[in-house]
Parts: structure tokens; sequence; C-alpha cells
């Protein structure tokens, strides 16, 4: 088990928390692009490990979504976005223009605000920790308080794997009793924030007056014309949106049919138990 010195509940232990993760991250800076993609390794293959019981538990503390398919989100988290960028380069230089004389060199952040939502609260929480780790930045989690245990466990776990492959104990952290204060003081004193969560959340980060990547509720339209596959288009709709119970924001949250192929894609829908 890492050590955390104190519960993470008020204004003054999220100021200690803030302090241990800037020494932590100001240490994890100096590491070769080797140890960091060891502890890469390690920390994605401990959150795809603890995957099913990750997933029951979310739905559990929520009461929202689909075990099966949480399952299918922390693997997607953890052992998808490792394949994605084990082979990315992030220390050092990664690219050099001889005939202009140009290096690029890759630098850590520092310190990264993780605002995690209720509708995917381990596989965000997963992801958000992986790619903090990979670029040697430091990352404190900002849990939402219907999903503040399971959110938390998953990063505990990530921190746990890290340490144990040699990250700096502390490179990982959260507040364990979220509030509207300590998140917005945790997005004022990041240097980036990754905000996941509905349109006022991600207002306040990008008003925060810290660089913000921010990603709330979609509204996303599905739109099939006369040259669709029908049955494949009406199909791919209904897995898509049934997936998770919804949950995910990038689901179709409506449908624009061209009035050639309407009544066919109407009729499809309703036979697979769709209503309009």
């Amino acid at each position: 088990m890492t050590n955390r010195y104190e519960v993470v509940d008020n204004v003054e232990n999220l100021e200690k928390a803030l302090k241990r993760l800037r020494e932590a991250q100001r240490v994890y800076a100096t590491y070769t692009q080797e140890q960091v993609d060891k502890i890469f390794f390690e920390a994605a293959m401990a959150a795809n490990k603890m995957r099913i019981p990750l997933a029951k538990m979310a739905v559990e503390e929520t009461g929202m979504g689909v075990v099966e398919d949480k399952v299918i989100k922390n693997h997607y988290a953890s052992e998808y976005i490792y394949n994605a960028y084990k082979n990315t380069k992030t220390c050092g230089v990664i690219e050099e223009d001889h005939a202009f004389g140009i290096k690029k060199i890759a630098e850590p952040l520092g310190v990264v605000a993780a605002v995690i939502p209720t509708t995917n609260p381990t596989s965000t929480a997963i992801f958000k920790t992986l790619i903090a780790l990979k670029t040697r930045n430091a990352i404190i989690i900002s849990p939402h308080p219907r999903a503040k245990n399971s959110t938390i466990e998953a990063a505990r776990i990530v921190l746990e794997a890290a340490v144990k492959a040699g990250a700096p104990e502390g490179i990982i952290d959260w507040i364990d009793v979220p509030s509207l204060e300590l998140t917005n003081m945790v997005m004022r004193e990041a240097d980036v924030i990754l905000a996941t969560g509905g349109p006022g959340l991600v207002k306040a980060a990008y008003s925060s007056g810290k660089p913000a990547i921010g990603v709330g509720a979609g509204n996303t339209p599905a739109i099939i014309d006369d040259s669709a596959d029908i049955l494949l288009a009406v199909n791919s709709i209904i897995l898509s949106k049934t997936f998770d119970n919804g949950m995910i924001c990038a689901s179709e949250q409506s449908v624009i049919v061209l009035d050639g192929v309407y009544k066919e894609v109407k009729k499809e829908f309703a036979k697979r138990g769709c209503y309009s």
C-alpha cells in the first residue's frame, strides 16, 4: 500500500496534497523513457486485471449502466490505451529536423486536475491516470460525489502498481470528500485540466484561467440517407445507444432520415422494439 498522509476533505489537506504532487512530479520529470514505459505498462495491466470488480463497483455505487459494458470500457481504458501509446515517445527529443535544425523536446506540464463523471467513474479515472503517467505528469482526481468510492479505487489500483514499478510516491492523488469548493481549487491550482462532465463543469474548467480540455455531454445526430445500408445503420445505432444504457456521451441522441428511406428505416427500428 502507498502512504497517503491524511484524508483530503478540506482546503488545508488539499494544499498539502498538491505540494506532495508537485514534489513527486519534479522527481518523475527526470525519468527516462524506459522507466516511464515500464510504469505505464504495469499500471495499465493492474487496472485491466481489476476491470470486472471495478465495473461491478461502479454500477453498484451509482445505480447506472451495465456491468458487462463497463467491463469493456475498463478494458479499453487500460489495455487498449496501453497498446495505442506504448511506442509513443514522451521523454527527451521526440522529433528532429536536420534540414531546418529543429528539435522537438517533450516536457511534462506538471500537475493535471482530472474531474471524473458519475457516468464513467472507473474507466475515465483509469484513462486519465495512465496518460498522466505516460507523459511524466502528476495527477489529482476530483471524483463525482455519487461515484467517489469506485473512482478512488480505480485511481488507487493505478497508483499502487505505478509506485511498485518505480514511480514516485504520491504521483497520483485524489479528493476523498469531493465538493464544489475543492474541485474549483484543484482546477485553479493545477497546470492543466481534464474535465469530463456536464456543461456547468466544462464551463467552470474553461473559466478557471488554466489550460483546459473539456468533454461534456454530446448531442449526436445520426443521418441515414438513400445510400445507407439500412439494416447495418439501424443495428449500429441501436447497439451504440443501448451500450451501457446510453451512458457514453457520444451515443446517438437523434436520427435524421431522408424521405426516400424514411418508412423503411422506421419499420426496421420498430421491428427491433424501438419507438419514435
